[in-house]
């Protein structure tokens, strides 16, 4: 019997040895998939280096290429961002916030989609409530008669003349959003814009200008017109 004990103890110590090492030889084998490397998060925004290299890279649209925007060199605060309603508004509304240039579409659920914008001279010539009566996709530009008779080469674009066609270099840029008071036309625009440096800034001419992947998306989210709109001066 102590015979039998004894081998039974060895038996079961060399069959954990061989577990142990038939185990381990799987490990070795088959060791872990490395885990996949994340995107790091970009400071001061809730994206990750992946997220706005996809929201602000090239975009085809309308047979028109829009190039990849430079996000790296624009402040973190003015990326098109879901942020809670700071407004107060009713859902759908559209709300400028000139001082801060910032433009929110108001959520149905306490929060807001938030976007950066670059405010022209323009911008700060109208305030208060209105409605976008319509929007359209590559609008053409007829620059004002103040803006024409500033610099007198702009006439070949004027109403008369049928005005800028649509592309890449038109101010007005991928999408245009028209703003009417009491059924009037404002010549108040929320709009696309070629030049990203623009954003977050005050400029020389122009209304209220967005990069052109974000005015796409407002473009997109605005579906009910008209559609209510708030500019804060």
């Amino acid at each position: 019997m102590l015979v039998d004990k004894t081998m039974s103890r060895r038996t079961f110590l060399l069959g954990a040895v061989s577990t142990t090492t038939l185990l381990a030889g799987c490990v070795s084998q088959y060791p872990d998939q490395p885990s996949v490397p994340r995107s790091p998060r970009v400071e001061g925004s809730p994206y990750t280096v992946a997220e706005l290299t996809d929201m602000y890279g090239p975009l085809e649209d309308n047979g028109y290429m829009i190039p990849a925007v430079p996000w790296q060199q624009i402040d973190p605060m003015y990326y098109r961002q879901r942020v809670p309603d700071p407004t107060g508004e009713a859902p759908g509304t559209v709300v400028v916030d000139t001082p801060n240039r910032f433009l929110y579409l108001v959520g149905e659920d306490g929060t807001a989609m938030r976007y950066g914008v670059g405010i022209g001279r323009a911008g700060f010539s109208w305030g208060g409530n209105g409605v976008i009566k319509w929007k359209q996709e590559w609008p053409k530009w007829f620059p004002p008669k103040e803006m024409i008779e500033r610099d007198p080469k702009l006439e070949e674009y004027s109403n008369e003349n049928g005005g800028m066609e649509p592309g890449l270099m038109n101010p007005l840029g991928a999408r245009a959003l028209y703003i009417f008071e009491n059924g009037k036309d404002t010549l108040y625009r929320v709009h696309g814009n070629p030049d990203w440096t623009s954003i977050g800034k005050a400029v020389s001419s122009g209304c209220i200008r967005m990069l052109n992947q974000d005015v796409i998306d407002l473009y997109n989210r605005v579906n009910n017109l008209p559609a209510p709109i708030v500019v804060y001066q």
